[in-house]
């Protein structure tokens, strides 16, 4: 049994670095797959969680979101931003300001490939997304 897990993991990693680099969640899929459940599953509280993953595959409370998935809903950023996205609440946007320095430990001008796709990374956003409520609605 345990041969067959180990098979199974080996022959997914190789899929995964075969796979085509396309759509939302591409910048964030820089981590080979693994079975075991990793540290950032097992010890962030479920909400947060949850917006982490929202911020990762580009499927949050976002203007940009909105405007694909729900054409009646505002797109615009409350700080007056046309679109509002992802990259613009991180890297931009004056609500989140006082917060942005978490996200600099991990990259100086807050690559969104860094900070979406790095363990250093993730761990900032996910200490950015519990200070500054973001993605949150």
């Amino acid at each position: 049994r345990r041969m067959n897990k180990v098979r199974a993991e080996r022959e997914w990693k190789k899929l995964w670095e075969v796979r085509p680099v396309q759509g939302r969640f591409a910048i964030s899929n820089q981590i080979p797959p693994s079975l075991k459940p990793t540290a950032r599953l097992k010890d962030t509280p479920r909400e947060l969680f949850g917006r982490l993953m929202q911020c990762q595959t580009g499927h949050a409370y976002t203007g940009k979101y909105y405007s694909q998935f729900v054409p009646n809903e505002n797109v615009n950023c409350p700080c007056g931003e046309e679109l509002q996205t992802r990259e613009h609440i991180l890297r931009a946007c004056p609500k989140y300001r006082d917060h942005r320095y978490i996200l600099q430990k991990a990259s100086d001008d807050i690559c969104l490939k860094d900070i979406l796709g790095t363990s250093k990374g993730i761990k900032a956003l996910t200490e950015f997304l519990n200070e500054s409520g973001a993605f949150t609605r």
